[in-house]
């Protein structure tokens, strides 16, 4: 039975405050892994203490590798659909061995799916740059202290009650472009390139664009797009509000009445 939307969010918030009271104490990898992993595999609905579900150090010798495992499997009809590799909670997951395992171990088997993982940051890699060879980007991450609502749904996508692979595929090819193009926005409303520039000077100036001409409008590229998301925030905000107002009006109309 599929998993209400909010109850997973629950479910999620409760693992979360459970990292937070837990992290200073968690002293190992193991200790992550059964602290903050695998509650989080059962919210997603897989029976933990099922192997032939979720198999602990699931083998995925590379060639010329033999004893190489992964620290958990999701299977499916026997099959690896999902590989997750565990760190300890106080590491970094940025240092280069940690996603050179994960990439030996997706190579190796049919799995289709892999997760580096403290506990705390999750991060999931596909193949949709080159087939049967991780990818060296994740197209998706998920931090369990900084929930957001549109990212726990994202979440839910890999919960064993909605799991396609398929449309996980698809999902993941948009998410790592959208990843992408949100993290060149945000470069360029700190520090528009010349390039970016050039595109709205283009659309606005009728003279020639010499150096100058850039140099002058990097600074209004830059208050302009600003100043426009802050009026979009202000129109948010402006519209809940008057929301809230209307709504308490209609209450105390009905109230009154």
């Amino acid at each position: 039975m599929p998993i209400s939307t909010m109850d997973f969010i629950d479910r999620i918030k409760q693992i979360s405050e459970q990292i937070s009271k837990l992290r200073e104490q968690i002293q190992t990898e193991e200790a992550t892994k059964n602290a903050f992993v695998m509650p989080l595999l059962s919210a997603l609905g897989y029976d933990v203490f099922n192997p032939t579900e979720v198999c602990p150090e699931y083998t995925a010798d590379a060639i010329g590798l033999k004893g190489e495992k992964v620290d958990y499997a999701i299977l499916v009809d026997g099959k690896p659909v999902i590989l997750f590799e565990c760190k300890w909670c106080g590491y970094e997951l940025d240092h280069p061995k940690h996603g050179s395992q994960l990439y030996r171990y997706l190579s190796s088997t049919d799995a289709v799916f892999g997760i580096l993982t403290n506990g705390i940051i999750y991060r999931f890699y596909t193949d949709l740059e080159k087939p049967n060879a991780m990818d060296s980007k994740p197209f998706f991450e998920f931090n369990m202290q900084d929930i957001q609502e549109s990212n726990v749904a994202e979440l839910k996508r890999f919960s064993k009650s909605v799991f396609n692979s398929n449309e996980l595929k698809s999902t993941a090819s948009n998410l790592m472009y959208t990843k992408e193009i949100k993290r060149i926005m945000s470069e360029q409303l700190l520090e528009p390139s010349p390039e970016f520039v050039k595109f709205f000077v283009s659309q606005v100036y009728s003279g020639k664009i010499m150096s100058g001409v850039i140099d002058k409008f990097t600074k209004i590229t830059k208050d302009s797009l600003n100043q426009l998301i802050s009026d979009r925030i202000t129109d948010t905000l402006r519209s809940v509000l008057e929301r809230e107002v209307e709504d308490r009006s209609e209450h105390i109309s009905r109230w009154a009445g």
